[in-house]
């Protein structure tokens, strides 16, 4: 009797809205491919430890709904070092494992290509994070999520920005990305965005006496708020060290809320329960079609494979519609 394929599957890095969508949709193909599915928890981490479980439409089926991932999620800085892959390697050689299956970012995808060097098996990655940053997929599993939950959330401060004539600067996730920024400000109105595409650190000062001129002819224009959408890891010392910059310079007061890690919890919406459940799908098929090293993405409407390489050097930026699409929508202030 020939012995089953054997498909293991992690999720790995900050943890995004909808993986566990993608690992109920990889569960029940490799149950309609007579595959066995077992997952690991903990990212690499529960890898290299062994921390495993076998996967069953019974367990996934539930998840579908929820945010997080039932597999747990951890970075792991070991599959970087020497040691690290090869011990991840003999865990995956002990289970007679045929191919492994990584949601994550380009970290993940790094493990992949260091995991690569020290087992022969397949390996696919789906592009799992709400920063949207891998290239050759539209949008990552995670990110239409992350975008709604900020939108709803920054709505509300409208209404007390409103309410009081003031000042908000609100930080946005994205890490060196500015995909959040620039979606969650063109959805909420907000009077100035800033992230990596359309700041340059060494021309502070330069942004903060600008912003101050449009608080000002707003204020004089007798609108009652005025929005300042920031990307993470963007302005020195952070939203407080903008907040204290138009102080200083203009003695103009504003407020400041941190997101935070809202935007990578709650249920998942529509759009990435089908992104993920397609990709998920789309991998266990790329097994049986022997892909290799490649990750998964949904491009034009189309699921294409791409070499983990490529996903991780080439760059995504933001397209130029969107910063041309926020200036024009400020021409009216």
């Amino acid at each position: 009797m020939e012995r089953k394929c054997r498909v293991a599957l992690l999720t790995s890095g900050g943890d995004s809205p909808g993986m566990n969508a993608a690992i109920r949709a990889v569960t029940l193909a490799c149950e309609q491919h007579h595959y066995e599915c077992i997952g690991f928890y903990h990212g690499y981490n529960g890898l290299m430890d062994d921390q495993a479980v076998n996967l069953t439409s019974e367990l996934v089926n539930p998840f579908l709904q929820q945010g997080g991932t039932l597999l747990k999620s951890a970075r792991c800085k070991s599959m970087l070092l020497p040691e690290g892959p090869k011990q991840a390697a003999n865990t995956l050689n002990k289970h007679n494992i045929d191919a492994l299956i990584v949601i994550g970012g380009d970290g993940s995808f790094r493990g992949m290509q260091a995991l690569s060097h020290h087992w022969s098996g397949q390996l696919i990655g789906l592009p799992g994070t709400i920063d949207n940053d891998l290239a050759h997929s539209d949008k990552t599993i995670g990110f239409a999520t992350a975008v709604q939950t900020a939108t709803e959330a920054i709505d509300k401060i409208r209404d007390t920005a409103n309410a009081f004539e003031r000042v908000f600067i609100v930080e946005v996730m994205g890490r060196h990305s500015g995909h959040i920024a620039f979606n969650v400000g063109l959805a909420t109105g907000a009077e100035s965005i800033l992230s990596f595409e359309n700041f340059d650190p060494d021309k502070a000062q330069t942004y903060v006496e600008k912003l101050a001129v449009q608080i000002r002819q707003q204020q004089n224009n007798k609108h009652s708020s005025f929005l300042i959408i920031l990307a993470e890891n963007l302005w020195p010392d952070g939203p407080s060290g903008l907040q204290q910059a138009l102080k200083q310079t203009a003695n103009i007061d504003s407020g400041v809320c941190i997101l935070g890690h809202i935007q990578r919890g709650g249920s998942p919406v529509v759009e990435d329960r089908l992104l993920a459940s397609k990709l998920g799908l789309a991998a266990v098929q790329a097994i049986a079609e022997k892909q290799h090293l490649v990750m998964l993405g949904e491009v034009g409407g189309n699921l294409i494979a791409t070499p983990i390489e490529n996903t991780i050097q080439d760059p995504k930026p933001v397209s130029m519609y969107w910063l041309n699409a926020h200036e024009e929508a400020l021409k009216g202030f």
